[in-house]
């Protein structure tokens, strides 16, 4: 188990916004900006909320749980003093009063402080690892502490839990300890530079989670970070970077880039100084260590053509500054991704050609689109491997959506419409209660031949559409777990501008709930995904990942059913139930399949608890245990693949096996009913 500083990750493209200044306090300014955005969630979120009382009261509570969500830091008497404001959030918002956001932000920064001096001596403190005491996992069991005294028995426990993660990690109590001392001094050093714009973020978007779960502000730096997901492409030195004990450390270099042209930067390098101009003189090198990574980051960033110099200290030693020209990287990772195997090296069955069609995202350039011309667009790249596979005599088809997210609605529409001919693929209720249908409008199919469909509890939204829509077509088969994410709703980014003008200050975007999709069978995908017709062993069936596991998600609901013809010549209930039931005497009796019946049953019992021990032995065991656990899972996975590449997107491991099996008999089952039909 890794207890090692938070590492997140970020790709280094163009910035188009510079920082004023480094603050952490909003201004009068961000209170317009506050303002304009309340206008636009009561005016177009698709509840027409009022941002009342009632709001504010939620408002308050996320916000604080925000910053101390663990109750290590705020005292029970801190959170009365914030509830003096519960119910005056939304007439100081409306009014551009954004204050607040400041307080609870500044007052959390001075417990930080007020607390280091006792974390420091916790850490150094002797802790008797075998006395049989636990410590509450879910800080949603706990009240805030009354105390200093109660607080400081809440991080006692706290300090000699982290202590007894390294050392089950075989690190000697003085190293854990050196760690430990690092870990938080850097979390305040972060924490420390915090921007104004960061806060305002956190806070407006803390309003719009009291809506649903995915309404939210985005300042400019974020809607940059977003606008370049979708486009699949970026302008930088193309390096994906994580923040690791204070230092900005290169995570992958991307192929097709400029460092990768430059072929000096490697995984592991890190990142001290950072010259934007690319001048490379001392004077101008900015040191970017103990840096947050939002900010090392814009100062890699920039225009295409221009150069950058990174100062970098080497793995092996030694400091060394490489200067390259920045250019426009594209970013293949969430791009769709085709490859044929042969069944018939994979299982004892037949052998066919299967096409595996994996799709990360449905992304799509809509600045590139509105230009004409060339774009980036998941509809056009699926189209292509499409004709591959059809030029390839490919059998059948598994469409991979496990983890993918969703994206561009009308990408998925036009992906759908690629399997199905021409008709409804969705229909989405506006905030007028009006209901659209939105159609393929292309009477052509791409793919005529059998496919399933793999999903998994984190495929959502844009995935749900299309998998719904493969369903109630009945064009094929929807495989994995149990259901689907549960994501029903719509959201459109909107630029937050004053309506007296389109020009002026560049105020971010509010990306809001503004609609509700349907399945062409008149159910909402929201709340309950969409059910697979096999499911498979997996562990997210039994975690709290999916929509209905979110705070304030919208409720499910019908309604009437779109004009549409489902198909009959790619089987029916009676086939699909024998295909569920051949799959579930295989996994029966597969042995990786059983170990994770046994790992769901282990997680479910861990899941269950309220406490975690504070005892070394009892502790060691349990993670032996699953540390076991996971190297059996690993050790399955290498013997199926024989390899150790990570980018494989379709691994050769029983889970994979089993669609092939499924995609098998599917193809076979159907081969039969035509044949069966002809006679």
């Amino acid at each position: 188990m890794k207890s090692g500083l938070f590492a997140a990750s970020i790709v280094v493209g163009i910035s188009a916004f510079a920082i004023a200044a480094d603050t952490s306090t909003v201004t009068q300014d961000d209170g317009t900006t506050a303002r304009m955005v309340a206008d636009m969630v009561s005016s177009r979120h698709i509840s027409h909320p009022a941002i009342d009382d009632k709001i504010s009261e939620r408002l308050l509570n996320r916000y604080v749980d925000i910053w101390d969500p663990q109750k290590l830091y705020f005292l029970q008497s801190d959170i009365d003093d914030f509830q003096t404001s519960g119910r005056l959030l939304d007439d100081q918002i409306r009014a551009g009063d954004v204050t607040f956001a400041s307080k609870v932000f500044n007052l959390y920064q001075v417990r930080m402080a007020e607390r280091a001096g006792m974390i420091s001596k916790l850490i150094d403190t002797e802790h008797d690892f075998t006395v049989d005491e636990e410590m509450v996992m879910d800080p949603d069991d706990l009240d805030w502490a009354k105390t200093e005294s109660e607080l400081a028995e809440r991080w006692r426990k706290r300090i000699k839990f982290d202590l007894l993660i390294l050392k089950l990690d075989d690190k000697e109590i003085a190293d854990a300890r050196t760690r430990l001392h690092k870990r938080y001094e850097g979390n305040r050093n972060l924490m420390q530079q915090t921007e104004g714009h960061e806060i305002l973020e956190l806070y407006l978007s803390s309003m719009t989670h009291c809506l649903d779960p995915h309404s939210s502000y985005m300042s400019p730096q974020t809607l940059e970070d977003f606008q370049i997901n979708m486009k699949l492409q970026l302008q930088g030195i193309g390096a994906r970077l994580k923040y690791d004990d204070g230092y900005t450390v290169v995570e992958e270099v991307i192929k097709g880039g400029a460092a990768a042209e430059h072929g000096k930067l490697v995984k592991g390098d890190k990142i001290i100084g950072v010259d934007p101009d690319g001048t490379a003189t001392k004077e101008e090198t900015i040191d970017v260590v103990e840096m947050k990574l939002s900010r090392v980051v814009e100062k890699i960033r920039g225009p295409a053509g221009t150069e950058v110099t990174l100062q970098v200290k080497k793995e092996a030693g030694g400091i060394e500054d490489y200067t390259m020209i920045r250019q426009t990287v594209k970013l293949t990772e969430q791009e769709v991704k085709g490859k044929v195997i042969d069944s018939g090296t994979w299982t004892d069955g037949t052998s066919k050609k299967i096409g595996i069609l994996n799709i990360p995202s449905f992304y799509r350039d809509f600045q590139g689109a509105t230009q004409g011309g060339e774009f980036k667009s998941t509809s056009r790249d699926v189209k292509k491997v499409l004709q591959r596979f059809n030029e390839q005599g490919v059998d059948t088809l598994i469409v991979d959506l496990r983890w993918n997210g969703g994206g561009a609605l009308s990408e998925a529409i036009e992906v759908s419409g690629l399997f199905i001919p021409q008709g409804p693929v969705v229909q989405v209720r506006e905030p007028n209660d009006g209901v659209t249908p939105y159609d393929d409008e292309d009477p052509d199919m791409a793919w005529r031949k059998p496919m399933i469909v793999v999903c998994n509890r984190l495929s959502a939204s844009a995935s749900e559409i299309f998998a719904g829509a493969i369903k109630d077509y009945n064009r094929g088969i929807v495989v994995g777990d149990t259901t689907t994410h549960g994501k029903g709703t719509v959201q459109n980014v909107m630029n937050v501008a004053s309506r007296l003008s389109l020009f002026g200050k560049d105020r971010g975007a509010l990306k809001l709930t503004i609609s509700k999709f349907y399945r062409v069978n008149g159910d909402s995908t929201q709340n309950k995904g969409v059910v697979s017709d096999i499911v498979l062993p997996s562990i997210l069936n039994h975690r709290d990942i999916g929509e209905d596991s979110l705070d304030n998600a919208l409720a499910f609901d019908r309604i009437q059913r779109a004009s549409y013809i489902p198909f009959t010549s790619y089987g029916n209930d009676t086939l699909t139930l024998q295909l569920a039931k051949r799959s579930e005497a295989r996994v029966a009796a597969d042995r990786d399949f059983q170990k994770v019946q046994h790992n769901i049953a282990r997680y479910v019992e861990r899941k269950n608890r309220k406490t975690i021990s504070l005892n070394e032995q009892v502790l060691r065991q349990e993670e032996e245990e699953l540390k076991r656990e996971q190297e059996e899972e690993e050790e399955t996975m290498k013997k199926a693949t024989g390899t150790d590449d990570e980018k494989d997107y379709f691994v050769k491991d029983f889970y994979n096996k089993e669609l092939v099996n499924i995609s098998v008999d599917y193809a076979n089952a159907l081969n039969r009913q035509q044949t069966a039909g002809t006679n």
